[in-house]
């Protein structure tokens, strides 16, 4: 566990571990398919992030991505699969961060909440455009911007 979530309860923080699988599903099932290379794309975006984050955010994907894949697993094989369904869910369950993010120092927040957009946006670039790159399709772009998690005031 890392120092921001001392005060945080179990199912708290296990919220926020399980957190960018859930929004890579999200974005990933947008369109109805959740291909490989997106899932690859998270997985290796997770890895990095581990070197090349956000200063404050590098304990929390130390933390969190050597478990990220068995997690999406996991996550994979609990949800529907109807994407409407299952896009539902998990919009319902990322919107239960709003109630912990105050317990949590603004800044942090802040930045976990910016990072969380980011790996939405790459999940997204990751299915489409030239060579499969760099193109958001049109279910993805209308969640990219993670509406349901709101920025600490």
């Amino acid at each position: 566990m890392i120092p921001e979530f001392k005060s945080l309860s179990e199912t708290e923080i296990g919220l926020f571990e399980k957190t960018p699988a859930m929004i890579t599903i999200l974005i990933a099932g947008a369109d109805e398919h959740i291909s490989n290379r997106e899932l690859q794309e998270a997985i290796a975006l997770t890895k990095m992030k581990q070197k090349r984050a956000r200063i404050e955010l590098i304990s929390y994907y130390n933390w969190v991505a050597p478990n990220f894949e068995s997690i999406l697993d996991d996550l994979l094989e609990s949800y529907p699969s109807d994407p409407e369904v299952r896009s539902k869910i998990i919009i319902e369950e990322l919107g239960k961060l709003n109630d912990i993010i105050p317990k949590l120092d603004k800044r942090w927040a802040g930045q976990f909440v910016e990072s969380m957009r980011d790996i939405a946006k790459k999940v997204a670039e990751s299915s489409g455009g030239v060579f499969g790159y760099l193109s958001i399709g049109y279910e993805e772009s209308k969640l990219i911007d993670l509406k349901m998690i709101k920025m600490p005031v």
